[in-house]
C-alpha cells in the first residue's frame, strides 16, 4: 500500500511544527501500516526537535506513543490483522536475527529501527512498524490514554522486571514526571515500599496519591542523609544532574542505583562508593516486545494508567509549549479527529 502521509514537521532544529505530506514508500513485507488515533508527547520528542543528541535529520515528524489500528500488513506479518488495535513506542523494527533479538532482547538490538530517527514518526495520520513492535492493547485499557505506556510506561517497568525488583524491596523514584508518575503506580502494585525524590514541593500529595509512601526533595542533602541504606533500588527518572554519591549512599549493600532519564552530563561516582557495599551503576532503554505484553497485563489488572492531557493533534505547537513550560500533568497526548 503506498499513498501520502500527512504528519507535522520540524523543518530545521528548534523550529515550530508545520504540516507536511510525503509519500512513505511501499509496505514491507514485515510492516504494519497503523492509522494513527493518538499519540503522546515525550520529553523525547523535544530532544530529537532540537537535536540535544545530534541524530536528528529534518524536516523531522517526532511521535513515539503511539495508538492506533492496522490498516494494511505485509504478507509475512505474524500474529496482527487488519482492524487489531496496537500500540507503538520507540521502536519500529528490529533484525530478528542476532543474539540480542534470539534471545528476546529485542530492544538491544544494534541495527533496531528508531520510529522517528532517520524516518517520520507517529504525529502524523498514520505510521508504520515491523510486525514485532506493533503489540496488541488489552481491551480493559482506555485507548485514550494509553499511549504513553508504549514508552514513558515501559521504559520504567522493563527495570523491575530485569533487575529482579522483589516485593519485599524498598524502592527509591528520582522525578515525578511523564516516567516518574507510572514508575510510582507500578512499584506500588508491585507490593514495594515507595519513596518519590521530587525538587518541586507542590508534587508530593500527587506523588502519594500515585503509590509513593514517602516524598523527599530531590536536592535536601540532610534528607538524603538520613535514607542512608536504607534502599534496595533507586530509579532515575530525572534529566538533570543530582548528587549521585548521597543517592549511592542511600543503597544498601547490593543496592542498585538506575539510570532512564537522560542525563546529558556525566556521573562521577568514585569505585570505592559502588565496591564497599557491592553496589551497581546501570541503565536500560525501552523493554522488549513480550515485556511490554506484559506490562499492558499488569495495567489492566491493577487499573494503572497514565495520567494525560489531551490536545488536538492540529494544536501540536501549542502543547509542545505547554511541556517545554513545565506544565504537563503528566503526559500529553496528542489525538487525531
Amino acid at each position: 500500500m503506498t499513498g501520502k502521509f500527512h504528519g507535522w514537521a520540524a523543518p530545521e532544529s528548534g523550529a515550530a511544527l508545520e504540516r507536511i505530506a510525503y509519500d512513505p514508500g511501499p509496505l514491507r513485507p514485515a510492516q504494519v501500516q497503523v492509522k494513527v488515533e493518538s499519540c503522546g508527547i515525550c520529553h523525547s520528542d523535544l530532544s530529537m526537535i532540537d537535536n540535544d543528541w545530534r541524530n536528528s535529520r529534518y524536516p523531522l515528524v517526532p511521535g513515539h506513543e503511539v495508538i492506533g489500528v492496522i490498516e494494511a500488513a505485509g504478507d509475512q506479518v505474524k500474529g496482527l490483522k487488519i482492524g487489531d488495535r496496537v500500540g507503538l513506542g520507540w521502536f519500529s523494527g528490529s533484525c530478528l536475527a542476532c543474539q540480542p533479538c534470539l534471545s528476546g532482547r529485542h530492544q538491544l538490538c544494534a541495527s533496531a529501527e528508531q520510529i522517528l530517527v532517520g524516518r517520520h514518526g507517529g504525529f502524523a495520520d498514520r505510521v508504520r512498524a515491523n510486525w514485532e513492535w506493533a503489540i496488541k492493547l488489552p481491551d480493559a485499557l482506555d485507548p485514550a490514554s494509553a499511549g504513553p505506556l508504549f514508552c514513558g510506561g515501559i521504559t520504567v517497568f522493563g527495570p523491575i522486571t530485569d533487575f529482579g525488583v522483589k516485593p519485599t524491596d524498598r524502592v527509591g523514584v528520582v522525578g515525578i514526571g511523564g516516567l516518574g508518575h507510572l514508575a510510582l503506580q507500578f512499584l506500588n502494585k508491585w507490593g514495594c515500599e515507595v519513596t518519590a525524590f521530587s525538587s518541586n514541593p507542590a508534587k508530593a500529595d500527587d506523588a502519594r496519591k500515585l503509590g509513593a509512601h514517602h516524598v523527599v526533595s530531590s536536592r535536601d542533602c540532610a534528607a538524603l542523609g538520613k535514607l542512608a541504606a536504607s534502599l534496595d533500588f533507586i530509579l532515575v527518572t530525572a534529566n538533570v544532574t543530582l548528587d549521585w554519591n548521597a543517592y549511592l549512599a542511600a543503597l544498601r549493600p547490593d543496592g542498585r542505583l538506575h539510570f532512564v532519564g537522560a542525563v546529558l552530563e556525566p556521573v562521577p561516582v568514585p569505585a570505592f562508593s559502588l565496591i564497599g557495599g557491592r553496589k551497581s551503576l546501570s541503565g536500560s532503554p525501552l523493554g522488549s516486545p513480550a515485556t511490554v505484553a506484559t506490562m499492558l497485563e499488569f495495567c489492566a489488572r491493577h487499573g494503572i494508567a497514565p495520567v494525560t492531557q489531551t490536545f488536538p493533534m492540529d494544536e501540536v505547537n501549542a502543547a509542545l509549549d505547554h511541556l517545554r513550560a513545565g506544565k504537563a500533568r503528566h503526559r500529553i497526548v496528542l489525538k487525531n479527529s
